[in-house]
């Protein structure tokens, strides 16, 4: 036998071309500007609703305390922290017997001008600071640099909620056009900073702002036609009566079109990787079978999807469900009830943006990442030795 060698080729990732690049860039740098531009126009005047509502009476005082023995219902006594020289106190509690008080718990308490100390609440810091942990070391040991910038990107948009969204609400803004400007630029900073500037993560990023737009549209018109007033929450009735300029109606429709942003993220990312994927193995293949292809996968990620949102919106609004049942009411005036309508239309509307969000996706993704979009690489020649 004689010595052969064999040649073989290998694909890098699929790439948009510079064209489509440019077009791309040219696309999102439209959108930030826009975008920056209803910030401007929506930009509240001043924050000056933040602490304006005292939390305790004049000659009240927030304490911290350890429970040491619980004397009834109504009664505990317990060690207040900093104040350890004044022993065990007493202490009053709500009587309320689904409060379970027990010695070593750490409960924070108002003390009453005439000198009651009262149960407020429980203090939760040890345990919600633990899961906070264990959450960020999962995401970062799981998902690495990735993780990192997706826990920035949350960040900085919970930082838009807190300094834009609900100040822009206090101050008036249209609620329309601040949800928007809030998700886009939520969206903005999530998808670019976890996933990097490139054609895929501006592929997510069209599409979801896509299903954004579908969502806001159809919120605007059912709540609307709805005659969602927000009024029924005990959050509304403060907000109606300390706030006046603040319109109700325009917070639940901000709400709906914010709710299920994070799921519509989730649903485009992992399409626009799916379509990325599929032109990775198949360089060969069209642009429509691409598509076809796609939506395979993006219909079965809409069927475990559209559940996976009314389940998150059944388990957050159960205690409503459960209360409302009490009533003697037929099952259609129960659910096109002002609480329970709300989160039905909160439902539906994030679920119809989600599934028009998957074939926009895909069929921009389709186009995006071409048939010339592989980039072949030789390998270098491997030489085969038998023996002679």
């Amino acid at each position: 036998m004689g010595a052969g060698h064999s040649h073989g080729g290998m694909t890098d990732r699929p790439r948009a071309s510079e064209r489509t690049s440019v077009i791309l860039a040219i696309i999102v740098g439209v959108v930030v500007f826009i975008t920056l531009l209803g910030a401007a126009m929506t930009w509240p005047e001043n924050d000056n609703f933040r602490g304006t509502l005292p939390t305790i009476d004049p000659g009240a005082r927030w304490l911290s305390a350890e429970v040491v023995e619980v004397q009834g219902l109504d009664a505990f006594t317990g060690i207040i922290r900093g104040e350890e020289e004044r022993g065990a106190v007493q202490m009053i509690s709500t009587g309320d017997p689904s409060l379970d008080i027990n010695p070593g718990d750490r409960v924070r308490l108002m003390e009453l001008e005439s000198g009651e100390i009262v149960f407020v609440d429980f203090e939760r810091d040890s345990p919600l600071l633990f899961l906070f942990i264990v959450y960020v070391v999962l995401v970062i040991s799981v998902a690495w640099w990735r993780g990192v910038g997706a826990l920035l990107g949350l960040a900085l948009a919970f930082g838009i909620v807190i300094f834009y969204t609900v100040p822009a609400l206090f101050d008036g803004a249209n609620p329309l056009v601040t949800g928007l400007v809030t998700g886009s630029g939520a969206l903005f900073m999530l998808l670019y900073i976890a996933h990097g500037p490139n054609a895929r993560t501006t592929t997510a990023y069209l599409g979801t702002l896509a299903g954004l737009a579908v969502t806001a549209v159809l919120a605007w018109w059912a709540v609307r036609e709805s005659k969602l007033v927000g009024l029924w929450s005990e959050e509304g009735i403060h907000l109606e009566f300390w706030y006046r300029d603040v319109s109700l109606t325009g917070l639940v429709l901000c709400g709906v079109i914010l709710a299920g942003l994070g799921v519509l993220n989730d649903v485009t990312v992992t399409q626009a990787s799916a379509v990325w994927e599929l032109r990775s193995a198949r360089p060969d293949i069209s642009r429509l079978e691409l598509f076809s292809r796609g939506m395979r996968i993006g219909r079965d990620h809409i069927a475990s999807t559209v559940y996976t949102i009314a389940f998150a919106y059944v388990g957050a609004a159960l205690p409503t469900i459960m209360f409302v049942s009490l009533y003697d009411a037929s099952v259609g005036s129960t659910l096109t009830s002002a609480d329970i309508a709300e989160e039905i239309v909160r439902t539906l509307v994030g679920s119809i943006g989600l599934v028009l969000a998957v074939p926009l996706t895909t069929l921009i993704g389709a186009i995006v990442v071409s048939e010339n979009a592989i980039k072949v690489v030789e390998k270098a020649p491997a030489q085969d030795v038998g023996a002679p």
